[in-house]
């Protein structure tokens, strides 16, 4: 892999720590936060947009969200908080393997360590879920389901073509990017205001919904467009079509951090759990280990956790490499693969879509999971029924029922005004409902069911 300037150059940009927020219409850049702290700052810009995604309170409601097992009770089980956590931790991992990599290279700009790029991509992968909806994909399935009925269209006609598919098409990763950038600290001025390479890298799908090649997987919803055009241009990322860029390079790891942590911890949570037998999760992880880590003198759960730590630090190499391997393409937006697990070597690739494949057949279709996400449809519904109709008549309407005025004063943190279009209006819904933890949207539901009362 040879130098060139241009590739010192992209990585200046794709490292920008610049920060946005909109103001009088435009999208301009404010002063960066470690700026504030003066000379003697102990915290670079990147643990910055740590320490802010943390302490935020999306991040804090990740714990009570379903990353597999919805409402699971076994302590060992994951939720989206723990694993946003191992995620972020296996990102630091390749990041920081990447990052020495490419200083080994003299492709780091001066100015930057080797561990910026570790940091971007762990504050990257602790942000990844923000968006999830309670009972996670079920739930985006459920919100998409209800505004796409037919019967619901009447409160869709007004709406734009792109509004309509981003209204129609809840989608965990816009939504995510949308909790950084709009709702989570400085709410409707910028957001959390993270810098442009940590955007950039929690951008795994940068086009919108309307995108040409429109798939229900994207990151930008309209409201986040215009501020997502002034980091593309600050990072430097080339547009290929209407509202479409390229990824930027850290997505891609940010992205394999979280395939090897659903891959292989969701395995582990079935083992708890007794939905799978400990043999068929070793079966899986000893092709990533070698044979003399067998430790039969450890109990099922301790060799299980073991095995999993070798394979994990061995899937970390063989990605970081394979990322260095195809490094050119990565910085010119012309990386061929679907991601950087495909084109990984054999063993790793095969070892982590057996163990997806296993998830897939014995774990999401198991009885016990299927009756909850059936519910889910209902559930979400039920608080949909209420919503919708009220909003769209304090929007268009002159007046509101005294039940729609009731179902309105559930949106007070969302500050729906008369001023907001029906596409915001609607948003501020989605905003309600996507922030719901799974016992929030279960105990609501509920309640304003009236079964609550009995």
């Amino acid at each position: 892999m040879n130098k060139t300037k241009s590739d010192c150059m992209q990585w200046e940009n794709l490292l920008s720590t610049q920060r946005f927020k909109p103001e009088n219409g435009q999208i301009l850049p404010t002063v960066t936060a470690s700026s504030e702290e003066g000379a003697e700052a102990l915290r670079t810009d990147f643990h910055i947009d740590y320490d802010r995604v943390v302490f935020s309170s999306g991040f804090r409601r990740l714990a009570r969200k379903t990353q597999v097992h919805p409402f699971a009770t076994h302590d060992h089980t994951h939720n989206r908080l723990t694993h946003s956590v191992e995620v972020a931790s296996v990102g630091r991992s390749l990041g920081n393997r990447v990052g020495v990599m490419l200083n080994k290279g003299g492709f780091l700009p001066p100015g930057n360590h080797p561990a910026d790029i570790g940091a971007v991509v762990q504050v990257a992968c602790l942000a990844h879920d923000f968006g999830n909806p309670p009972f996670g994909h079920t739930g985006e399935d459920a919100l998409r389901d209800w505004f796409r009925d037919p019967q619901h269209n009447i409160y869709l006609q007004d709406l734009t073509p792109a509004e309509r598919h981003d209204i129609e098409t809840y989608e965990g990763n816009a939504h995510s990017l949308r909790l950084v950038t709009t709702l989570e600290m400085y709410q409707n001025d910028g957001g959390m205001r993270l810098t442009a390479a940590v955007i950039g890298a929690l951008l795994k799908y940068p086009w919108t919904s309307s995108a040409t090649h429109r798939e229900d997987k994207f990151n930008i919803y309209q409201s986040e467009l215009p501020i997502i055009r002034a980091v593309a241009a600050e990072l430097g990322l080339a547009q290929i079509g209407e509202n479409h860029w390229v990824r930027h390079p850290l997505s891609y790891l940010m992205e394999a951090a979280d395939d090897i942590c659903y891959a292989l911890l969701d395995l582990e949570d079935a083992v708890e759990l007794e939905l799978l037998h400990v043999d068929e999760v070793e079966k899986i992880l000893s092709k990533l280990t070698n044979p003399e880590y067998a430790w039969q003198s450890f109990s099922s759960r301790e060799r299980c956790a073991r095995l999993r730590g070798v394979a994990i630090g061995r899937a970390v190499e063989n990605i970081a490499q394979t990322f260095i391997t195809h490094h050119r393409d990565l910085l010119r937006g012309t990386f061929q693969g679907k991601d950087l697990l495909a084109l990984a070597s054999p063993d790793v690739n095969d070892a982590l879509n057996e163990a997806k494949e296993l998830a897939r057949t014995r774990i999401f279709r198991h009885e016990s999971k299927l009756i909850t996400e059936i519910a889910t449809f209902p559930c979400l519904a039920s608080i949909l029924n209420i919503l919708v109709p009220a909003v769209h008549a304090f929007i268009t309407a002159p007046a509101v029922s005294r039940r729609q005025e009731l179902a309105l004063s559930l949106l007070k943190e969302q500050k729906l005004n008369k001023e907001d279009s029906l596409y915001q209006a609607y948003m501020k819904i989605l905003d309600f409902i996507g922030g719901m933890t799974d016992n929030t949207a279960a105990r609501l539901a509920r309640e304003v069911s009236g079964i609550g009362m009995l």
